[in-house]
């Protein structure tokens, strides 16, 4: 009697963004380079906004890459995974515009903003308090903010590199602002599990993620060119520096102090009244 092999498999849908850097954290486990005996991975694209949102409303995806601001508000389904991070050594989001606008100026003019729960908006929301915003894809910030629409933009992802061509000026960088306040790096997005899969299997996702980095890390050109069709304008050179800017030794394993940047981001946000309740920072090891 034949033996049903394919009823031992189990499945992991696993969601992040089409950028890039995350393209290239999850080359191995995307393209079979990395692979879990009992284990098959099913992937998502979808812009970090959306997965923020989605993953509010249901536990839809087993792993899902998240914003570190929408933890406190799926951190009932969800843990954070301690590997798989973007974290900012002294750099992050910005914000850019046509003139070099003073702090106090920029306070009072209507900056576009990738999304609610982007970490990003967070740390603007603590750095200028009761600033105007409005959410725009954000791919669509440069455009818009060259078009006049805004006075200013928050930038984040491939555009961290690219806003001086299109001749915009930095008025902020979060990651700076962040580690002048802080002394830490600036945690901005990872990755969660759902809680309900069981410790095995957190440990399986782990290991399973830290290999796949640990692959492309490894295999940079290879996983590089798998990345490129994720770079939107950028060359291979500035596809290669911005991967090595978010996928790294952090994101292999966040260490102590990138916990502690983590658990902190949280709890300012909630002091300053950007975060409405209480956070517990837990993860999955």
């Amino acid at each position: 009697m034949a033996i049903d092999t394919t009823a031992a498999v189990r499945q992991i849908s696993i969601a992040h963004s089409p950028d890039s850097d995350d393209a290239f954290m999850f080359y191995g486990l995307a393209t079979g380079k990395v692979a879990v005996p009992g284990y098959e991975f099913t992937h998502t694209l979808t812009d970090i906004e959306t997965l923020n949102q989605k993953a509010m409303r249901e536990a839809f995806y087993d792993v899902t890459a998240i914003s570190f601001h929408a933890y406190p508000y799926v951190q009932d389904k969800y843990a954070l995974m301690p590997c798989g991070g973007s974290v900012g050594e002294g750099y992050g989001p910005m914000i850019v515009a046509k003139r070099a606008y003073s702090l106090d100026e920029v306070r009072k003019v209507r900056i576009a903003v990738p999304g609610q729960l982007t970490t990003a908006n967070l740390v603007l929301q603590m750095a200028l308090p009761g600033v105007t915003t409005e959410v725009v894809p954000f791919d669509r910030i440069i455009p818009q903010v060259l078009a006049g629409k805004f006075d200013a933009g928050l930038i984040i992802h491939e555009g961290q590199l690219t806003y001086a061509r299109d001749g915009l000026t930095c008025v902020l960088d979060m990651g700076t602002w962040w580690r002048q306040q802080t002394g830490l790096p600036l945690p901005l997005g990872g990755n969660a599990i759902r809680r309900d899969l069981g410790a095995s299997v957190h440990r399986m996702m782990n290991q399973a993620l830290r290999d796949s980095v640990g692959y492309a890390l490894q295999h940079r050109e290879e996983a590089l060119a798998h990345a490129m069709q994720y770079a939107r304008d950028l060359d291979t050179s500035s596809a290669n520096r911005f991967v090595g800017m978010y996928v790294n030794e952090r994101t292999l394993d966040y260490g102590e102090d990138g916990k502690e940047a983590i658990r902190l981001l949280l709890a300012m946000g909630q002091e300053r009244g950007v975060i409405p309740h209480a956070v517990h920072v837990d993860f999955a090891e």
